[in-house]
């Protein structure tokens, strides 16, 4: 495992960016569906206390949106400059972007609403690039030498985008290559910190752009984990299970544990609406229903 690799995984522990849950509690996903582990890249920032710190800024200047980019500039290098963990991760995503790609063969970075910004913005500053700040409703502007200016065109520039993590890549489909597309512009790269490795750098390769991560999360990244103490050997178990068949782990511990979805359903609203959403998409509807039980009861 390279140093970067293994630096990375403890900064991921450590911050509890990287959550595993107690065997035979798994968590619940807004997909409706389930599994052992949660992934909030942004705690890189320092800590879950100062990246919902600035996840709560975000959420108040995005509405400005001319001002959004120098707001969060401000704020991310001084944390950079403050923060030992965060100056780490984005010092190893630099030192890896200039291994892995030549300076001159992208003009800019961009990075998407929201938890992208948290890294983009200050690889763009200490890449020496302009950064184009993607909004989730397709709008951007271009951040260079502390002013913005709304994105027009780019003139056939090409464009490395960093992301805090990929999953299937639905985000870049939807919105951020059709951003950089319709101004002219050719998105070729794509940085992220974490790959999930389920099917987002795949897709990627196929829209042409390509797909680069600090860390795929595999089953190696959790064996680590285990030797390090971060994680038990029943977790490392059920992870392992998990990462080797998604779907198969979810039925069967549907079948294993019959109440897990009942109980779920009278659990807060959050919880309920990720079973209710878990049935709709038949989850869980294996042979009938798991062990008998009446899931619309």
């Amino acid at each position: 495992m390279n140093n970067i690799k293994e630096k990375l995984i403890k900064a991921l522990f450590d911050t509890k960016a990287i959550r595993v849950c107690p065997a035979n509690q798994p968590f619940w996903y807004t997909s409706g569906k389930i599994g052992p582990y949660y992934i909030n890249t942004h705690f890189l920032y320092g800590g879950e206390e100062k990246a919902n710190s600035l996840l709560q800024v975000i959420d108040t200047v995005k509405e400005k949106k001319e001002e959004c980019p120098g707001v969060l500039y401000e704020l991310v290098m001084k944390n950079y400059e403050e923060d030992r963990v965060y100056r780490s991760t984005i010092d190893a995503l630099i030192d890896t972007i200039k291994k892995a790609i030549p300076g001159d063969d992208y003009d800019y970075i961009s990075g998407g609403e929201r938890r992208d910004w948290f890294f983009s913005l200050a690889a763009a500053e200490l890449l020496g690039k302009p950064h184009i700040t993607i909004f989730k409703d397709l709008d951007a502007y271009i951040f260079r030498n502390r002013k913005s200016e709304k994105l027009i065109s780019l003139n056939g520039a090409k464009v490395l985008h960093i992301a805090d993590l990929i999953t299937s890549a639905s985000s870049y489909e939807r919105a951020w290559i059709p951003v950089i597309k319709n101004a002219g512009g050719n998105m070729k790269y794509s940085f992220v910190i974490i790959d999930r490795l389920q099917g987002g750098s795949e897709l990627l390769e196929k829209l042409e752009v390509q797909s680069n991560a600090l860390v795929g999360i595999d089953g190696d990244v959790f064996k680590e984990a285990y030797d390090k103490k971060y994680i038990d050997k029943e977790q490392l178990e059920m992870v392992i299970k998990y990462i080797e068949d998604p779907d198969g782990f979810m039925e069967d511990f549907f079948l294993d544990n019959p109440d897990f979805i009942k109980n779920a359903l009278n659990s807060d609203e959050k919880t309920a609406s990720r079973a209710r959403l878990c049935i709709e998409k038949g989850y869980c509807n294996i042979s009938g229903t798991p062990s008998g039980l009446n899931l619309k009861d």
